[in-house]
């Protein structure tokens, strides 16, 4: 039997037994399950943004993934492969199923097999490789919705701040930032000054539904300072284990994803806060121009992750005694971390939870070692295919000179993270 292909779009339309996920057999076609597509490499919160509001017209969200061929064939190279960009779609918290090897142009009877009416998208532009617009045929047919794209971040933005070595982007204070005392241009993501970066936050900590509250955040100010509430979500209950766990989560790669669904998956009915470290702490420990998502950028993804409950911005790179003891949402059970030497130092931060009893180390996972560092590289390594797509976006390339001062700059920061890991080892 020859392949049934798509006279409109012009991809394969699976037999039963054949689609990328279940279900196999066409389900009804109803109004409140909608479908959104794209390539969302290494997620970010404009992916979630889209997400979020594209959740809020109705019960279920399908998100279609493009694989790395079609994808390389349109627009250009992925930084994250596909099994990567299922697990970042996979853990947002607005995504109801992700679909992987959705067609580039978007199939109405790909969009009809799985039940969904309506697509969604941002609205920005997507072409294919010919220059024509990838939703004209959902567009033709009445079935497209429009949501505002986020502005000020896109994937474009981070592979520029890479290649650039740029730290414009760097946020001294978060509550200076949303309270007006520091300036937020070119900082904020997109949001329109503080208190517009304070609403993305309380948006982007909504159940799964997109309207509901749920994850409970604070800001915090330094070793004996107040945790002060930026959005009130649900509080763990009274029988329910405390689980903290924290990082820079820059770039919040597959690792950072695979290392939070795991502490998910052996501590499953617990409440998991996340602690993020300012830039400050991050640069201080990575250098070059880590990270390369500010405080702000990397909390919105943290915030919108389905393994979180609770966020705590600013979190001390190590977590005391005193500070586990007094975190807003009760006493913490145990303190998680992953097997990773991304952000050494002499000293054990976590010696203070080894002597609790309550430290607890995750074992290896299937991204073990992704992390900004090495998302960079992968850029570094294919600098001339990442800046032709820049280009066509008229972004300026920056060239071999700017290329060689970033790998000078890694070395010298890897250099001194091995010094820090020899003292850790001479210390220990």
């Amino acid at each position: 039997m020859a392949p049934k292909i798509d006279p409109e779009a012009g991809c394969l339309i699976p037999e039963p037994g054949q689609w990328p996920i279940d279900p196999q057999q066409d389900v009804p076609i109803r109004e409140d399950r909608l479908w959104i597509d794209g390539c969302f490499d290494f997620f970010h919160h404009g992916h979630a943004g889209v997400m979020l509001q594209s959740r809020r017209f109705g019960n279920e969200l399908l998100v279609g993934l493009h694989n790395d061929e079609d994808i390389a064939k349109n627009k250009g190279p992925t930084v994250m492969n596909l099994a990567e960009r299922v697990a970042a779609v996979n853990a947002c918290r607005f995504s109801t199923l992700c679909v992987p090897h959705a067609p580039y142009v978007t199939s109405i009877p790909w969009i009809s097999h799985y039940g969904c009416q309506y697509v969604t998208h941002g609205d920005d532009i997507t072409s294919d490789a010919s220059g024509e617009d990838c939703y004209r045929f959902v567009k033709r047919a009445g079935r497209m919705k429009i949501v505002p794209r986020t502005p000020g971040i896109s994937t474009t933005d981070l592979v520029s701040r890479m290649l650039n070595i740029t730290k414009d982007h760097f946020i001294d204070s978060l509550l200076d930032c949303i309270e007006g005392r520091e300036d937020t241009s070119g900082k904020a993501g997109g949001a329109e000054g503080g208190r517009d970066m304070e609403t993305r936050i309380k948006e982007y900590a909504a159940a799964p539904n997109g309207l509901d509250p749920f994850v409970e955040v604070y800001s915090y100010r330094g070793e004996g300072g107040p945790f002060t509430s930026m959005v009130k979500g649900v509080p763990p209950r009274p029988d329910q284990r405390l689980v903290y766990v924290d990082g820079g989560f820059d770039l919040f790669s597959s690792g950072h994803i695979a290392f939070l669904q795991t502490v998910a998956e052996l501590e499953p009915n617990a409440y998991v806060v996340a602690g993020v470290h300012d830039d400050k702490v991050v640069n201080e420990h990575r250098g070059v121009n880590y990270p390369i998502m500010n405080i702000f950028e990397r909390g919105l993804c943290v915030v919108q992750c389905a393994y979180i409950h609770g966020v705590v911005f600013g979190a001390p790179y190590t977590p005391s005694k005193a500070y586990l003891e007094s975190l807003p949402f009760g006493r913490t059970d145990a303190v998680y971390h992953g097997q990773t030497a991304f952000m050494p130092t002499a000293s054990d931060p976590y010696a203070d939870a080894k002597a609790m009893g309550i430290f607890k180390e995750t074992p290896k996972h299937d991204f073990q070692d992704v992390n900004a560092a090495q998302i960079v590289q992968r850029i570094m390594d294919r600098r001339d295919e990442y800046e032709a797509r820049q280009m066509k976006k008229g972004i300026k390339a920056v060239g071999e000179e700017a290329q060689h001062r970033r790998e000078v700059m890694e070395r010298e920061a890897e250099q001194r993270r091995q010094k820090r890991m020899q003292e850790a080892t001479t210390t220990a």
